[in-house]
């Protein structure tokens, strides 16, 4: 690897680990361009090459991981949830919940608490997978 692809795996891991803590908050490209040194529409283009998908839907991703969390660990209603990690409407939400994880968020809820464990291995097992999904649209 050069180090140019090097050196721009960094900016957009830089990126990408200013979104995490925010996931909540909405998606605000110019920042993120901004930490990465490059222009809004290059962000986007190298946060797709790098990581598989566009910013929009790895916020989307992180959001329903937390999402998955909170369904299996709290008495929250799904619309608190919703609400709580970032999303502005119950429909996207549950929407974009089926597309990642494979089924709505109270038939997850139904499964019931998350058993002890590290928690490396919880997130682990209960991450969703990107494997298999079609690309969609603008992200």
């Amino acid at each position: 690897m050069n180090w140019a692809v090097e050196e721009s795996n960094r900016r957009m891991l830089r990126a990408r680990d200013a979104m995490d803590p925010a996931y909540a908050q909405p998606l605000d490209i110019p920042t993120l361009a901004r930490i990465a040194h490059v222009s809004e529409a290059h962000f986007i283009r190298t946060f797709r090459a790098t990581f598989g998908e566009t910013p929009h839907r790895y916020l989307q991703r992180r959001r329903v991981e937390r999402a998955m969390f909170l369904l299996r660990q709290t008495d929250r209603s799904v619309t608190q949830i919703c609400f709580d990690v970032g999303f502005a409407s119950l429909g996207t939400f549950s929407r974009t919940f089926r597309a990642i994880v494979g089924e709505s968020p109270t038939a997850h809820r139904g499964r019931g608490r998350v058993p002890p464990a590290p928690s490396c291995f919880a997130m682990s097992w209960t991450r969703p997978s990107s494997f298999g999904e079609a690309p969609r649209g603008r992200g």
